[in-house]
C-alpha cells in the first residue's frame, strides 16, 4: 500500500472522529432543548453556575473553556430570560458576579447530561503532550479551512431567542 493510501485511511479516520463528536454535541443540544427550551450552551452555563456562582464573566469563560464574548452573550440571553442575575462581585466591587435565580436552578436540576461536559473530561483525561498536540493539530486544520481567528460562539448557539425553560 502507498502513502496515499495510508493517509486516505487516516483522513478518514480524523472525518469519522469529528462526525462522531459533532453528531454528539449536536443531539446533546437537541435533547437540551427538548427538555428545557434552552440551547445546549445556555444550559451548559447554568449547570456550572449551578455547581458555583461566578464572579466575573471572564471566570465564567475560564470554566466553560469559552472566549468572553462568546459566553458573554449567552448569559445575555440567560439573563432576559430571568435565570441568571447579574450583581456586584463580593470579591471586587468593580466586577460584576453571576449566579442563578431560582427559575435558573430549577432549569439546571434534572437537565439532561451535556456531552460538552463530556468533551471536558475526555479532553482533560490525555496526557499534556498529546493535548498540546491536538490542539496543535485541530488550530492547523483550522487555519486550513481559513476560518477566522477571534471568538468562535459556543457549541450550537445559534444566537436565535430561545423560548423560556419549558420546566421552569
Amino acid at each position: 500500500m502507498g502513502t496515499n493510501t495510508s493517509t486516505a485511511g487516516e483522513t478518514q479516520v480524523v472525518l469519522d472522529a469529528i462526525r462522531r463528536i459533532v453528531q454528539a454535541l449536536r443531539e446533546s443540544s437537541r435533547r437540551a432543548e427538548q427538555h428545557s427550551g434552552l440551547s445546549g450552551a445556555q444550559l451548559f452555563v447554568l449547570q456550572r453556575l449551578a455547581d458555583a456562582p461566578a464572579s466575573s464573566v471572564n471566570e465564567l469563560a475560564a470554566r466553560t473553556h469559552t472566549h468572553q464574548s462568546s459566553v458573554s452573550m449567552v448569559v445575555a440571553r440567560l439573563v432576559d430570560q430571568g435565570l441568571v442575575r447579574r450583581a456586584p462581585s463580593a470579591v471586587d466591587g468593580r466586577a460584576v458576579g453571576l449566579a442563578l435565580t431560582a427559575r435558573g436552578r430549577r432549569a439546571a436540576e434534572g437537565a439532561p447530561d451535556l456531552a460538552q461536559q463530556r468533551l471536558i473530561q475526555a479532553i482533560g483525561k490525555l496526557t499534556p503532550a498529546r493535548r498540546r498536540a491536538l490542539a496543535a493539530s485541530l488550530r492547523d486544520v483550522a487555519e486550513g479551512l481559513a476560518v477566522p481567528e477571534g471568538a468562535p460562539a459556543m457549541f450550537f448557539e445559534d444566537g436565535q431567542r430561545r423560548r423560556g425553560p419549558a420546566r421552569a
